[in-house]
């Protein structure tokens, strides 16, 4: 029996960033972390995160060539009955061409940053990457991104506050389902941009001090996700059991059994 097509899921995801909840989502960066966070009864989408496919292939984020990207994010995506949303950095030389591969794999959504792009340059691209999805008839769930606080260095909080505005509210007349604001972890910064784009149009990233979901839900946002935060904490896990076994050399007791 074969599971949801490519268009049932994207559908899916649509009704869930749509829906009066936010959505939670855990990323995962290989096949046996989508496994295992897909295994519980709460997760409904899976996504990738970009830093942590990146550093398991030895790359630095942001550097990590396409073919291994996609190599990544297909592993993913095979391992797991469920709507993938991948991270996508900015797109690559073609986004279109980027979102065309992606969906292929069965990707249904993806975050694509800006980068502080000039603006028209910025919004053409999400234009080009709605127009592709569409070409392939999925109703793509695209969390466009910008860098107005990643990359706005030193300027006042409030002139990147509008430039999020700005550049969201272009993102989303060009089609893109939410807009993503990393580094919007607190309610001063979190009102004012649900203001300017509205309820159910943000996204954000639960970095350690940010809101909590319930929070975030009352605040109107649509959707919280950790990024490279549960790789991180995985990492320091294998850390300690590491200086654990250099030292009593004793596994845990509480260690699940091999399947």
């Amino acid at each position: 029996m074969t599971g949801p097509s490519t268009s049932d899921r994207a559908q899916q995801l649509k009704a869930l960033y749509e829906a009066p909840e936010i959505l939670r989502v855990v990323n995962v960066w290989d096949a046996i972390s989508a496994a295992t966070v897909a295994a519980l009864p709460e997760t409904k989408v899976i996504a990738t995160a970009g830093h942590s496919i990146a550093a398991t292939y030895g790359f630095a984020d942001g550097r990590m060539p396409l073919e291994i990207a996609l190599a990544g994010i297909k592993t993913v995506v095979d391992a797991v009955d469920l709507p993938v949303t991948a991270d996508l950095d900015d797109g690559y030389d073609n986004p279109a061409e980027t979102v065309r591969r992606a969906i292929g794999l069965g990707v249904v959504g993806a975050n694509v940053e800006d980068r502080l792009r000039p603006f028209d340059e910025a919004v053409a691209r999400v234009h080009a990457i709605i127009k592709a999805a569409h070409d392939e008839g999925i109703t793509f769930q695209l969390n466009a991104r910008t860098d107005a606080f990643v990359r706005g260095g030193d300027r006042p909080i409030r002139v990147s506050i509008d430039d999020a505005i700005l550049r969201g509210r272009a993102y989303l007349d060009a089609g893109a389902a939410l807009v993503f604001v990393p580094r919007a972890l607190t309610r001063q910064v979190i009102e004012p941009l649900v203001d300017g784009l509205g309820r159910g149009k943000l996204s954000v990233i639960g970095a350690p001090g940010a809101l909590p979901a319930a929070e975030l839900e009352e605040l109107g946002v649509a959707r919280i996700s950790y990024g490279p935060f549960p790789q991180r904490v995985a990492l320091r896990a294998l850390r300690d059991l590491a200086a654990e076994l250099y030292g009593t050399g004793l596994v845990p007791l509480d260690t699940p059994p091999l399947n």
